[in-house]
């Protein structure tokens, strides 16, 4: 595939939402379904406009960590747009990224229980987070190019959104990442097997 037509990612796969899904806080399919099409969108046509300019895609362009985070913010962002019992945290940093809407003043939460917490991987697995906490986590999966690709000639492929899962999360399903003095990592927690099966069994989309 050339470049010019990985630009336009690849639809969602209508097929692909599970209508029995248990989310919280009123959250439905519908939502989290009309939220990944405006993603898809925007960043086709942003794509399509740097290539008129022969400047690489967005994906191209950013540092991995930091394209999976925009696109976890995109969602934070947009849920609510469609979800009206949801809001996006105003707090800094706060926890989690989505609270019940009207719950906190200027729906600002430093750390709540409520709500739900989003994040967008590369992997299918193996997710991080800061803390070991029960948090209901919903991660957003993809295919996409990264700035490392071009140097280790790698095709061009067009943004695809893999699955979506989430589930309520307890500190038992988190494993606690460590650092040695020297390190300069950052210390994390990751999904544990079972934090992996819980939010596996209640997964929200699957492409085909």
């Amino acid at each position: 595939m050339d470049e010019h037509a990985a630009c336009t990612p690849v639809p969602l796969s209508r097929e692909g939402f599970n209508r029995k899904v248990v989310l919280p806080c009123g959250l439905k399919t519908a939502h989290v379904q009309k939220a990944m099409a405006d993603f898809l969108d925007f960043l086709g046509f942003l794509n399509q406009q740097l290539s008129t300019r022969e400047l690489p895609r967005l994906e191209s362009s950013l540092m991995p960590a930091n394209f999976s985070s925009m696109v976890g913010e995109f969602m934070s962002a947009t849920i609510p747009k469609y979800c009206r019992t949801l809001a996006k945290n105003t707090y800094h940093n706060g926890h989690p990224d989505l609270v019940p809407a009207g719950r906190f003043q200027r729906n600002a939460c430093q750390h709540g229980t409520e709500g739900i917490e989003i994040k967008a991987s590369r992997h299918g697995s193996g997710w991080q987070g800061h803390n070991v906490e029960d948090t209901w986590l919903m991660v957003f999966v993809f295919h996409a190019n990264s700035a490392r690709d071009a140097s280790l000639e790698i095709e061009p492929k067009p943004f695809r959104f893999v699955k979506v899962v989430g589930a309520q999360l307890e500190k038992s399903d988190w494993a606690f990442s460590g650092r040695s003095e020297t390190s300069r990592r950052t210390i994390t927690a990751s999904v544990t097997r079972s934090g992996f099966e819980k939010m596996e069994a209640n997964w929200v989309y699957r492409s085909e």
